[in-house]
């Protein structure tokens, strides 16, 4: 199901001077029905970008887009692959273009590797990583100099849990080919963003495929974490001491 709005401005003529996030930019989010995914639409349409969402669950899509200017929407099924690849192309045709795509999917699974079953493991690779791989490999011959790609990943991507292997490495893997890519696009002036937020308060370990969290770090607020995110995409800078995001910036 699809919904149309009015395109958003054009990319300014000078690519170099591009601000991803600035007034006008188009933004493909996809895991806009998540806490972080509604969080970044809601600031973005806010800073005047021009949205397009995607998310699996299409009530809280359609509240999403009601307060981002009833910008066009998609449900989204993860484990469609070649689905998650079309949406980019998708997003340009309602948006005339797109200059940003932004993926924050994801699924946790906690307890010991032994007892997460293969179903399990099949799952949290999908979704984790397999999914924004195909999302970013479907806009990267849509994006010009100056645009950008990012993922959320998280710090599990650096820093391997135990109880939470098989997500950490499923992160980790998606955290590899952003790095992979990001060199790859160099040439192109194409940014790619790792984006690695610490435990963040929305929940999200409370909705796990499988098992209970272990003991958690205290959490960063969504909105303290959704402000790192979007100045980390749009400076390509670091953000110490929280370190709330990791840019894979490639362009000199």
């Amino acid at each position: 199901m699809d919904r149309r709005r009015r395109p958003g401005r054009r990319t300014p003529a000078h690519p170099s001077a591009f601000d991803p996030v600035k007034d006008g930019a188009r933004v493909l989010i996809v895991g806009a029905t998540g806490e972080i995914g509604g969080a970044l639409a809601r600031a973005l349409s806010g800073r005047g970008a021009a949205l397009a969402l995607a998310g699996r669950h299409r009530e809280r899509l359609d509240e999403v887009a009601a307060d981002c200017e009833d910008c066009p929407t998609r449900t989204l099924d993860a484990y469609d692959l070649d689905a998650c690849r079309r949406l980019p192309a998708w997003a340009a045709e309602h948006l005339t273009g797109i200059d940003l795509v932004l993926t924050a999917v994801g699924v946790a699974a906690f307890g010991p590797a032994e007892e997460l079953t293969e179903a399990a493991a099949e799952h949290l690779v999908t979704v984790n990583a397999l999914a924004p791989m195909a999302v970013i490999r479907g806009a990267l011959n849509l994006l010009g100099p100056g645009g950008a790609a990012a993922a959320v990943t998280g710090l599990v991507a650096e820093r391997p849990q135990a109880g939470m292997a098989d997500y950490s490495a499923a992160k980790a893997a998606l955290s590899a080919w952003l790095t992979a890519v990001a060199r790859e696009q160099r040439r192109r002036r194409v940014t790619i963003h790792d984006l690695r937020p610490p435990h963040i308060d929305t929940g999200f370990a409370d909705r796990a495929l499988t098992g209970r969290p272990p003991a958690l770090p205290q959490p960063v607020a969504l909105d303290t974490a959704v402000r790192a995110i979007i100045d980390v995409i749009r400076t390509g800078g670091h953000l110490p001491p929280a370190r709330c995001a990791r840019p894979n910036r490639e362009v000199p």
